[in-house]
């Protein structure tokens, strides 16, 4: 699914834009715990987290996730997003619950990892 499409379901915000229009992510998964995404992650995803450290954006770039949606509007500081932009890994923020995002993203096709 292109992140442009995904962004259109989750009536996302984006904080840090992708380098590319062709855009695409394979899969979706959601946690808070960056320990369940280095266990259970696939590479090409989108991460749908509600936390905004650091720490979410290492995470991301160890195991190949392409992008990051935060949920209930949460926007990380300026220095993770300056972090982001130096990885090149998109961030988006919806205002929906973790859920709802994850729910919506599955009804649209996307599948879990």
């Amino acid at each position: 699914m292109n992140l442009s499409e995904i962004i259109k379901i989750l009536e996302a915000t984006v904080i840090v834009q992708p380098d590319t229009e062709d855009f695409n992510i394979q899969r979706a998964c959601s946690a808070d715990l960056m320990s369940d995404v280095l266990y259970y992650h696939a590479p090409d995803s989108l991460l749908i987290t509600g936390l905004t450290q650091l720490s979410v954006i290492r995470t991301a770039e160890i195991v190949g996730i392409r992008a990051i949606a935060f949920v209930f509007n949460k926007t990380p500081d300026a220095q993770i997003i300056e972090f982001a932009q130096k990885k090149k890994i998109p961030l988006l923020s919806t205002r929906f619950c973790m859920y709802t995002a994850a729910g919506k993203l599955y009804e649209a096709g996307l599948t879990g990892c």
